[in-house]
């Protein structure tokens, strides 16, 4: 809080209402025509919000299984350290100032993390691959600290390098993009399909839903009035769970919004 009292940018950050949005697009294909998801995770503090990527981000990270005749090989598409360290990386490293926030992509063969601003002034990239730690966000990233999200000693980037080549980083003057391939041992395509844990209220909606639907549609159904309380305990764990999909993902606030079933979502709903 500065000496007049008002609350500087960082406490806007971490406040329970801001205008910072921060995506998590998911692509059917290699490029960015084909978008199937385009899930919201801001304009909530940001420790939440971080919080929620690295969620969905496990939620699409599976695991896939191959069993020999000595053994049970577990493989995941990506290590989820190196993908921890990456996504708090953008959260605390990326520059605010000009209201850009970090953005991560889903695609068939890799992860993309792209954080706004590029390397800080006098660092270079031979430094910065070594661990040379140089904070944008000083207030941001003690808070983080503090949480016990990171660490503050510069071991972000050397644990990242212990699982993917330099050439995963890409670097510009005003952004810094990490792309993580998918393991070698699996092919996108086929991908093994996760069903995901549900909580009992996301199941309710579940049950609940039919066709396309209003969000007041489904709280009237609910019984449920306090529209922030059906927000946060069913209708955004059923999208980052996907069992739940938007009719216009890439306009989430739009009036026309409906919510329906995924696959996924139809075949739990068969179960239960």
């Amino acid at each position: 809080m500065a000496d007049s009292n008002d609350y500087n940018y960082i406490a806007y950050l971490l406040s329970d209402i801001n205008s910072t949005s921060i995506k998590v697009a998911k692509y059917s294909s290699l490029s960015r025509t084909d978008l199937i998801e385009n899930n919201e995770y801001g304009y909530a503090c940001l420790i939440r919000a971080a919080k929620r990527v690295l969620d969905k981000i496990e939620l699409e990270n599976p695991t896939s299984t191959r069993i020999t005749s000595k053994e049970r090989i577990d493989t995941r598409l990506w290590d989820m350290v190196a993908l921890r360290e990456a996504i708090i990386n953008a959260f605390v490293h990326n520059d605010f100032t000009g209201e850009v926030p970090p953005k991560f992509e889903i695609f068939p063969d890799r992860i993309e993390i792209t954080s706004a601003g590029g390397l800080p002034e006098g660092l270079s990239q031979e430094e910065f691959f070594r661990g040379f730690s140089v904070p944008r966000n000083k207030e941001l990233m003690r808070i983080f600290k503090d949480l016990g999200m990171v660490e503050q000693l510069g071991s972000g980037v050397p644990r990242i390098l212990e699982s993917y080549e330099r050439e995963c980083f890409s670097f510009s003057d005003h952004f810094l993009r990490m792309s993580f391939p998918v393991h070698k041992s699996i092919t996108p395509h086929v991908t093994p399909h996760v069903t995901p844990h549900v909580t009992p209220q996301v199941e309710k909606l579940i049950l609940t839903i039919g066709g396309e639907m209003t969000r007041q549609e489904l709280q009237d159904v609910l019984g449920l009035s306090d529209r922030m309380y059906f927000l946060n305990n069913y209708l955004q764990p059923a999208i980052e769970s996907g069992v739940i999909e938007m009719t216009i993902p890439d306009k989430p606030k739009s009036r026309n919004q409906r919510y329906r079933l995924t696959d996924m979502g139809e075949e739990m709903k068969t179960k239960l």
